[in-house]
């Protein structure tokens, strides 16, 4: 594949999926950690962890790609590794619960700054438009792959060896990542058409608000974070408690979700040198009202088996694929490329607003109220996000990739073999 003929980009993709799978192990293992703290208030101290790790990201990551741009981007890539392997460390030696906020906070303060830098990257690499559509797909592929094997690889971990073991799995991970990125040659960002970082950390936020399809990309946001708040949030209680099930099944069930986001992703290149991007994305946002739809019939008949459950957790993934994975594409067309980390980092941190608000429903809602009235909620949030998607984001603005501004930038940037032809 001529994609990872690329020395840099290879390099800097098998930093992502180490990292990634080390991300995947913490996930579960930190869900079962908040079981054995609190027992059944494992929600609510889920959903508080989670809720501290989104606030942290909608904080952060504006003002921190704004301040980025002004230092080599693979050392700070690099540092930004080695805090994490650091934080990852300590979790093992929780003893209480206030000690996992704390540590969550400053893991995910790190990577609120690393995650938009890393995606800001990737088109300075990959200067091919084809090949980013590529890598973009490779990226979804990597993500879908560590849902679908961390919770595979967790449960069979957990028959020989206890949950807080994994842990040191996840810190190993960050460290290799680390070590990939060293030897790269990542350019340093454009410069920027904004001169103080806080314009530059406004900017990104502000074209959301003026560029339609980007509207229409906000309430999407709402859709993925609504639905995926019950897979990530209550998969643990629900397993556990309504099931029976054990900490392997919990490790089976998210799986199920990765399966599911798996083959969506595997199909997705293909669909999209076809079909524009607002329909596949808009059809991922009515596949996830059905799940969710589903989700709540589950739990309200109480018939909830694991069988049917692992379905339409699997229904839950496909359909969080069909919105993710064109994201980038969509965010790369809408700007010039000098303003790409920053509609980047503007994405980061909106779409985890998102989550902000789904978080705590799913969590301390969930535990309070049963997940019948939670997951009805968060069902009724998708539908809104929905119906709000389709009339935000203009039919007629169905293909980003001809956005004139866009275009004209990256002829302006790069100028084709013709031109410097006759030039010399």
């Amino acid at each position: 594949m001529r994609l990872f003929a690329i020395r840099d980009y290879r390099y800097l993709f098998s930093a992502q999926l180490i990292a990634l799978f080390g991300t995947g192990l913490t996930t579960v293992a930190l869900g079962l950690l908040a079981y054995e703290l609190a027992g059944p208030d494992a929600g609510i101290v889920l959903g508080t962890a989670l809720t501290v790790k989104m606030v942290m990201y909608v904080l952060i990551a504006p003002p921190a790609a704004a301040y980025v741009g002004r230092f080599p981007r693979r050392t700070v890539l690099v540092l930004l590794d080695v805090v994490r392997a650091a934080v990852v460390l300590a979790l093992p030696f929780v003893t209480e619960v206030w000690h996992i906020y704390v540590l969550i906070g400053v893991l995910q303060a790190a990577s609120a700054a690393f995650t938009p830098t890393f995606q800001a990257v990737i088109p300075d690499v990959v200067t091919d438009e084809s090949d980013y559509t590529r890598a973009l797909s490779a990226s979804q592929v990597a993500y879908t792959m560590e849902s679908l094997l961390s919770p595979v690889l967790t449960a069979v971990a957990l028959a020989f060896m206890s949950f807080d073991r994994l842990f040191l799995g996840t810190s190993a991970g960050f460290l290799v990542s680390a070590l990939l990125i060293l030897p790269t040659r990542i350019p340093d960002a454009r410069p920027s058409a904004h001169t103080r970082a806080w314009d530059k950390a406004a900017a990104g936020i502000r074209t959301f608000f003026t560029t339609p399809r980007l509207r229409g990309l906000l309430a999407l946001n709402l859709v993925v974070a609504a639905a995926g708040s019950i897979v990530i949030v209550n998969t643990v209680n629900h397993v556990r408690d309504n099931l029976g099930g054990s900490q392997s099944d919990v490790g089976w069930m998210l799986a199920a979700s990765g399966g599911g986001t798996l083959l969506a992703a595997l199909a997705l290149p293909r669909v999209l040198d076809r079909v524009a991007a607002r329909s596949v994305m808009l059809t991922g946002a009515g596949v996830l009202v059905g799940g969710t739809i589903a989700a709540v019939a589950l739990v309200a008949s109480g018939l909830a088996t694991r069988a049917g459950t692992a379905v339409v957790w699997a229904v839950i993934g496909i359909g969080m694929a069909l919105i993710v994975t064109p994201t980038g594409s969509v965010l790369r067309a809408s700007v010039a490329p000098n303003a790409v980390p920053e509609v980047f980092a503007a994405q980061f941190s909106l779409s985890h607003l998102a989550w902000l608000i789904t978080y705590p429903i799913a969590g301390w809602l969930g535990t309070n109220a049963g997940f019948t009235v939670t997951w009805s909620l968060l069902a009724g949030l998708a539908a809104a996000g929905t119906v709000a998607a389709l009339l935000l984001w203009p039919r007629q603005d169905a293909r980003p990739a001809v956005d004139t501004l866009a275009e004209t930038a990256r002829h302006t940037a790069r100028p084709d073999r013709s031109t410097l032809t006759k030039a010399a």
